[in-house]
């Protein structure tokens, strides 16, 4: 679950926003309020903030997102208790608020309006409220053995993980069985593995590199693996065809079709990898 909050002074536009019913709301929390529209709300927050001219800023606005498994196997009585709780844990106290829940879209997560100045027309100290608010939602969760911002992050990550090293697999297998000679031969071979390979061309219109496709993930290669790189794949492709130069005049590489430069700190690369390769054939190693 995640919480955000922030002090606004446009109460009444987030009200509507909150009460339009057009997205679904419900009301889930009501303290101290008995307005039916955003008007009657926002005015009957005014009445008690011209108890503080000084506060600008006078209304406390909050998200609080479950995710997506749990929103949808909450019901309103578990998300009223959702608010509760985060409102205990902000020591908001005895003060004017009101929630809605929006469900229009897959991820169900809920609105919470709360006013900054109380009753005796102090208002809440609002330092750092975005961390707090973060950090409220997540003591709300393990409460009620909700899934937490730092699971979703671990799971989210051990998923990157497996799909990268999936790639990487992939590559490796494209490289032992196919062998390809040229950058086209291995876009095309790493293709048929169910990895779909996109040249990166910087703004010289150079090659800078490769960024690989899978199972919905994007990722640049030096994110997949080191080794990964378009230097270290352009080499092993130099050795699949050492008497082929990958590399025309110019510095260039066949690549789609077309004659794309790459920079020259690859092309010297590459000319280092035949001149070894060279030699070790000539001298029959």
């Amino acid at each position: 679950m995640i919480g955000k909050g922030k002090s606004i002074s446009h109460t009444r536009a987030s009200m509507s926003y909150g009460w339009d019913q057009d997205n679904s709301a419900e009301v889930v929390l009501r303290q101290n309020m008995v307005g039916e529209n955003p008007k009657e709300l926002t005015q009957e927050f005014k009445r008690i903030q011209n108890l503080n001219q000084n506060c600008q800023r006078n209304t406390l606005s909050f998200v609080i997102s479950p995710t997506i498994q749990d929103g949808q196997r909450l019901g309103t009585e578990e998300l009223k208790k959702v608010t509760a709780k985060f409102m205990e844990r902000m020591k908001l106290g005895d003060r004017q608020a009101i929630a809605f829940v929006h469900r229009n879209k897959e991820h169900t997560h809920i609105h919470l309006y709360v006013n900054r100045i109380d009753f005796q027309g102090r208002a809440y100290q609002d330092s750092f409220i975005g961390k707090r608010s973060q950090q409220a939602a997540a003591k709300v969760a393990e409460e009620m053995k909700l899934t937490t911002v730092k699971q979703v992050q671990f799971e989210r990550d051990f998923d990157l993980k497996e799909l990268k090293a999936e790639i990487k697999r992939r590559h490796d297998l494209t490289m032992a069985q196919f062998r390809p000679k040229d950058f086209d031969q291995y876009i095309e071979t790493m293709r048929a593995n169910g990895v779909k390979v996109l040249p990166s061309i910087n703004k010289r219109g150079e090659l800078q590199g490769f960024r690989f496709s899978f199972n919905g993930q994007d990722f640049k290669g030096s994110e997949v693996h080191r080794k990964m790189g378009m230097g270290t794949i352009g080499k092993d492709i130099q050795r699949n065809a050492p008497y082929r130069k990958l590399l025309s005049p110019g510095n260039k590489v066949a690549l789609l079709g077309k004659l794309v430069p790459v920079p020259k700190k690859m092309a010297l690369s590459l000319a280092k990898t035949v001149i070894k390769k060279s030699i070790r054939l000539g001298m029959g190693i």
